[in-house]
């Protein structure tokens, strides 16, 4: 199957570098590209792609705007956004999860990185890159989760009850960043097994893929960044 991707950038010359890399690719094509956040959402509405690159920073309507409108579109509940930004390392990563991408990327990463990076949004998992820690994301959310936007973790704590015991566990380790192979060897299970709990977990928490129960783990407080 042929990956669909949709590429959002107001700089016309990295668009253009960026569909020269993914049309080299024979299990992907751009479908279209975009010059800001309100043109990548009227696009993805009219193209749906299976991978949208959204840029954080653009004019007028921005990726992070964007990213909220889609995730909120039940029409485009199989698109994902992977973000790109120039600085890793900074709260746009704690909001590019909010607002609803599968993960982010900066602007600097290797070609094949990009290449993986849109294979693993497709895919339905979460993208983290190495150049920001797991830790620091937990830090962000935990200590945002009432400060940025008024949320307060014991509201979030109540969707957690519609979970077993066993989703519960398997929720925690994903936010740990494992993948199901792992998981299934943590837990003496089948991978497919895992990928069954992870699916009924998202279900009923309304996550749209595995970033989605990361951000929910760290904020209803089921999982707490460790202090290094």
């Amino acid at each position: 199957m042929t990956i669909r991707v949709l590429l959002a950038d107001d700089q016309t010359l990295l668009r253009s570098a960026f569909r020269v890399l993914v049309d080299s690719e024979p299990d992907m094509e751009v479908v279209a590209e975009a010059a800001d956040g309100a043109q990548a959402v009227a696009l993805t509405r009219s193209t749906r792609p299976d991978v949208v690159l959204m840029d954080i920073r653009m004019p007028g309507t921005d990726g992070l705007a964007a990213t909220r409108t889609i995730s909120a579109d039940p029409d485009l509940a199989g698109v994902r956004v992977v973000m790109l930004t120039t600085f890793e390392v900074d709260e746009y990563v704690v909001q590019s999860l909010r607002a609803g991408a599968s993960g982010f990327l900066g602007k600097g990463a290797e070609p094949e990185e990009l290449l993986n990076a849109i294979r693993i949004a497709a895919a339905g998992e979460a993208l983290l890159s190495p150049a920001a820690t797991k830790g620091l994301i937990a830090t962000f959310l935990a200590q945002s989760a009432t400060v940025a936007d008024g949320r307060d973790p014991a509201v979030g704590a109540e969707r957690l009850t519609a979970l077993t015991g066993r989703e519960r566990e398997v929720l925690v380790l994903v936010a740990g960043g494992h993948s199901n192979d792992e998981i299934a060897e943590r837990l003496v299970v089948s991978p497919l097994t895992v990928k069954t709990h992870v699916n009924r977990a998202m279900a009923k928490l309304g996550a749209r893929d595995r970033a989605q129960l990361v951000v929910i783990a760290y904020e209803s407080g089921l999982v707490r960044p460790r202090v290094e």
